[in-house]
């Protein structure tokens, strides 16, 4: 036979080898591919960050934190509690200051500034409608929008949780005589600032938040009000007291009388006095 007739039995071997490696490939291919998810395991849900919003911070603080948490550019949350749908009572005209109740939010990748502030307003509204607070202040006259003004006074002014009856009896003998609050915690509410000396100079402000000189409550909370403040505000302590002053932490003195206010506030200033020159 002729060279040029012979066939390329050779090279016919070697393709129909490799036809069928092509075809083992294939079939193990889509054996893996129909195996392995399933050996693989699945995938373990996001852990949540937490976010913790101490009580007695103002709407501004809780605005910062959101953002620091989500790492979002500063002023989002602010922007966020003033478009998103938050249910707040008519009184509060939007603004959700003593609604942004302290406690502890789950925070995730997905979680956004209006979602943090959706739960934190609407669990001030939980709270504010328990029973014991919506008919301890029903009984005193109060709307839940008043109790949480209040509560987030005492909450300010008392220095431990077992003051914050006799705080709320301060403020609730000084409504019923029509005398001013006088509350130390609503100037530095005005002034945005946060201390225990108050000047003549700052009581002549011209603020809504001026209870030296304005009689009744402030026209918003003043902060997040924890729930220990809220059952105070409308259960408070029995007693007489009209005055009281923190002559040094942890010794908050309470008067039923101007004179004996004085001598309390007379304690403070020396206290004062000496730990600055120290």
């Amino acid at each position: 036979m002729r060279p040029e007739n012979r066939k390329p039995r050779g090279r016919t071997r070697l393709t129909r080898r490799g036809r069928l490696t092509v075809l083992i490939g294939l079939l193990l291919a889509t054996v893996a591919a129909l195996l392995v998810p399933s050996l693989l395991p699945e995938p373990q849900p996001e852990r949540a960050r937490l976010l913790v919003i101490p009580e007695g911070w103002r709407a501004s603080q809780v605005y910062a934190a959101i953002d620091r948490e989500l790492k979002v550019p500063p002023g989002t949350a602010k922007a966020a509690a003033a478009s998103a749908p938050l249910a707040l009572p008519a009184e509060a005209k939007g603004n959700p200051e003593g609604y942004l109740f302290p406690a502890t939010y789950p925070v995730t990748s997905k979680t956004t500034a209006a979602d943090l502030l959706t739960a934190m307003v609407r669990t001030a509204g939980e709270k504010l409608a328990t029973r014991a607070v919506a008919d301890g202040g029903r009984t005193h006259g109060m709307t839940p929008y008043q109790t949480a003004t209040l509560a987030s006074i005492v909450q300010a002014e008392a220095a431990t949780p077992a003051d914050m009856g006799k705080v709320a009896r301060v403020v609730h003998n000084r409504l019923a005589r029509s005398m001013p609050l006088q509350m130390d915690s609503t100037i530095n509410y005005a002034l945005d600032r946060s201390t225990v000396d108050t000047t003549l100079a700052d009581i002549r402000i011209d603020s809504p938040f001026n209870t030296y000189v304005r009689q009744g409550l402030p026209p918003t909370p003043i902060a997040g009000a924890g729930l220990h403040a809220m059952a105070a505000a409308v259960a408070p302590t029995p007693g007489d007291w009209l005055f009281f002053v923190t002559v040094k932490p942890g010794d908050t003195r309470f008067s039923a009388t101007y004179e004996e206010h004085k001598r309390h506030v007379a304690e403070f200033n020396r206290h004062r006095a000496a730990a600055r020159a120290a």
